[in-house]
């Protein structure tokens, strides 16, 4: 067997603490972060069983699924939610859990408050009760989500039981067009490799494409591996990465950082290293992307029409079943379709750059009168942000409201739910029928194009309003 290692091996393998031969591997876990949402019946597996939490320490706790982003100084009026946030800080507190509940300073979406005080960090296994959890890979890290009884296991325990997947890279070379982001690379791939393309597969992200990101696109675009089956994504860690992580709260210092630089500096994969597959794309050919379907992989360019149910996989059955949920029709155009609801946040893209690039296309112009808009920032740190950039004046100059950090539209879980019926254009990760509410229609998006449909009131290509920017 070959000496050379993977990014993903070298990771994974330095964090095996028992093999079981022909079952799983015992991982040991290096953060482990914990939500309101999945954790109620793991800690109540710990009391029944009179079990401590083996390492408090690399244990975090913030609410942000079931959580209101208006008025978060009120009591919380819905009881489930209200009982979730009690469970979760009473948990906290008996086991010696740092807890970023609602009103504290560093509450925020797991997945946007990890990595901005540094309990994400290069080389780590980090797991989380959530889908999404995936986003850490950015820094080079093995992150991936848990069910509820693996999320007491680790709290027991501190290790994981997992087969290891196989390895499988992703190469984007060339560079990123005028208006496209990391979200549009992120679903472009998903709609090569389909929902199941990645499926028992952890995949490691390569190319100039991914070089040029900045950490946060990077994230994004690690945060919808699973949307393609993979168990988790990665990027190995550069100067961006370190640069990113150094000084922050959790992060070493002194001469402990200069050790964590040593190790960190090793994580990439060997020049001839196997991967189980591998594949390649252009990266110059990606435009902006919108989805027209009811998974993240029924997405296309969006100057594309909607493809005939001859020219897709999956079956045509289903296939029409998704267009008549979302009451589009093969071979329809998706610019110029009215839209309802605007949503830009959730741990895919409520990080400062996204508003930074919702602003700049907003910036001159009013919110369309037809379009209700949910902006949620992904935690404190980036509301902070977006007014001492002056994007607030800019955002209230053009009619939009700000709200404040949680989960809010994505998944339905809280009070931002889009009626039934209305068409939604959104910078979060599923479009799964009623993910956004009820009967909800979903149309996953960068916040280019969700800002250029926000204003006006229709899906629209935003290089067209970046071309009025240019020749204003």
């Amino acid at each position: 067997m070959s000496a050379t290692k993977t990014l993903f091996d070298k990771v994974w393998d330095s964090h095996v603490v028992h093999k079981i031969q022909d079952g799983p591997d015992v991982l040991f876990i290096d953060r482990h972060l914990v939500h309101e949402v999945t954790s109620p019946v793991a800690f109540l597996g710990l009391k029944s069983r009179n079990i401590p939490v083996m390492h408090p320490e690399k244990t975090f706790a913030t609410a942000d699924h079931n959580t209101p982003t208006i008025n978060q100084h009120l009591p919380v009026a819905d009881p489930l939610s209200a009982n979730q946030l009690k469970m979760l800080e009473e948990n906290a507190n008996k086991y010696g859990i740092s807890y970023w509940g609602l009103g504290h300073a560093k509450n925020g979406i797991v997945h946007v408050v990890g990595p901005e005080y540094g309990i994400t960090q290069p080389g780590a296994t980090i797991v989380c009760g959530d889908s999404h959890t995936s986003t850490h890979g950015a820094f080079g890290a093995i992150a991936f989500g848990i069910g509820t009884s693996e999320v007491e296991m680790v709290l027991a325990t501190q290790c994981i039981m997992q087969p290891k997947p196989k390895r499988m890279r992703i190469n984007i070379n060339g560079k990123m067009s005028r208006g496209v982001t990391p979200k549009d690379v992120a679903l472009f791939t998903i709609s090569q490799l389909t929902t199941s393309g990645a499926t028992g597969y952890f995949v490691e992200y390569a190319g100039e494409i991914f070089n040029d990101m900045s950490m946060e696109g990077r994230m994004t675009v690690c945060n919808l591996s699973i949307e393609m089956g993979a168990r988790g994504g990665m990027i190995a860690p550069d100067e961006k990465t370190f640069e990113y992580i150094k000084d922050r709260e959790f992060t070493p210092k002194g001469a402990d950082w200069d050790k964590a630089m040593a190790y960190w500096e090793t994580l990439y994969t060997d020049e001839d290293a196997i991967f189980d597959k591998e594949m390649t794309f252009d990266g110059s050919l990606i435009e902006p992307m919108i989805t027209y379907g009811t998974n993240p992989g029924m997405g296309m360019g969006i100057s594309n029409d909607i493809p005939l149910a001859n020219n897709v996989q999956g079956g045509a059955t289903t296939y029409q079943k998704s267009l008549k949920y979302m009451d589009f029709s093969e071979g329809d155009s998706m610019m110029g379709k009215p839209i309802d609801f605007v949503f830009l946040g959730s741990c895919t893209n409520g990080r400062i750059e996204d508003f930074r690039a919702f602003t700049s296309i907003v910036k001159g112009r009013k919110k369309a009168d037809n379009v209700t808009a949910w902006l949620v920032p992904g935690s404190h740190k980036v509301e902070a942000a977006i007014k001492e950039e002056g994007l607030l004046d800019i955002l209230t100059e053009a009619g939009f409201e700000l709200r404040e950090p949680g989960c809010s539209a994505c998944l339905a879980m809280n009070d931002d739910k889009v009626p039934a019926g209305k068409l939604a254009v959104s910078t979060s990760n599923r479009n799964f029928e009623g993910r956004q509410g009820p009967g909800s229609r979903t149309l996953l998006a960068s916040p280019l194009v969700a800002a250029a449909a926000a204003v006006t009131g229709k899906v629209t290509d935003p290089r067209e309003l970046m071309e009025e920017m240019v020749a204003g």
